[in-house]
């Protein structure tokens, strides 16, 4: 049966799949990246999972596959098919994508931005289908966007389009990792709620999961974590609103899981802001983590239709 591979690549985990031409998912695995290894292992790591995809997609389906689709964190270069930096994994320049097909036997190989692949899965496949123009926000260890346009993602000149998590709503706050001060995702990711809850709380195990429970359950100081970051990632969605004029704003991510937790005080904010600007509808994302795999086995099939056309 004709295939391609697909696989995401986290900090810490690897979802891989095997997929027909026509989507229909095949095989479907999960493993570590063993980071803790150092980065070198991590590239073995992918290269290696991809490698036993490879051979069991012959001995399952009797052909070998076509393509390879790669969604990886970080600043990507997907038209020279380079992973040019990626803090949590310790990537620098690394040209995965002639790894990969070398290590393959010549396979074409996709190599995209994890949350601009996981944006092209939510708008041909999830909440953002057929809405035309959305922005998919992903509320995780970070914020970044991914621009959907019909159905396509926009990458930006530089490959950088999205990247809403350091817009600056809070001038002169807490620094960031970019080198600026006070962007969005150090005041409104998980790993802000988080960080402000654990200190709130005086419990340094606590999470944002813990925090949305918390205010679930009426807590005042939680509250008052949660009512912060809310109004931050309003002011940071309201200035996207304002340049992009979605559609739709689609929430993935860790922080999104808080459900109606989030989405309810969110959509209030976000309405209290706008003026002029068309208010977008405010929606969760419907693929959760499996948004990544799928849009790499859509990465992969783009690249086939490419080449036949």
């Amino acid at each position: 049966m004709r295939h391609v591979i697909a696989l995401d690549v986290g900090g810490t985990a690897m979802k891989a799949a095997l997929t027909g031409l026509d989507g229909t998912p095949l095989y479907e695995e999960r493993r570590g990246t063993g980071r803790e290894r150092g980065p070198e292992a991590v590239v073995e790591s992918v290269l290696r999972f991809a490698e036993d995809l490879g051979v069991l997609g012959r001995e399952r389906l009797g052909t070998a596959a076509e393509a390879v689709g790669l969604a990886v964190p970080g600043i990507v270069d997907a038209e020279r098919g380079v992973a040019v930096h990626a803090v949590n994994l310790g990537w620098r320049e690394v040209p995965l994508g002639e790894l990969l097909g070398r290590r393959l036997g010549g396979v074409p190989v996709a190599l995209g931005h994890d949350v601009r692949t996981g944006g092209l899965a939510e708008g041909r496949l999830g909440a953002g289908r057929g809405t035309g123009r959305f922005l998919f926000v992903s509320l995780g260890t970070g914020i970044a966007g991914a621009i959907g346009i019909g159905d396509r993602i926009e990458a930006g000149a530089h490959g950088c389009a999205g990247e809403i998590g350091h817009i600056v709503v809070r001038p002169g706050g807490p620094a960031c990792g970019c080198g600026g001060r006070g962007c969005l995702e150090t005041l409104a990711s998980a790993d802000a709620v988080g960080r402000a809850w654990a200190a709130a709380s005086g419990d340094p195990s606590a999470d944002a999961a813990d925090c949305a429970g918390a205010v679930a359950a009426g807590d005042e100081a939680a509250s008052r974590v949660w009512r912060a970051a809310v109004a931050a990632l309003a002011d940071g969605l309201v200035t996207a609103v304002t340049v992009l004029d979605p559609r739709a704003l689609v929430l993935g991510g860790g922080l999104a899981e808080a459900g109606d937790t989030l989405l309810a005080p969110l959509r209030a904010a976000v309405a209290e802001r706008v003026t002029f600007q068309r208010l977008p509808a405010i929606v969760p994302a419907a693929l959760g983590d499996t948004a990544g795999c799928l849009g790499a086995g859509l990465l992969a099939r783009d690249l086939l239709a490419r080449a036949a056309v």
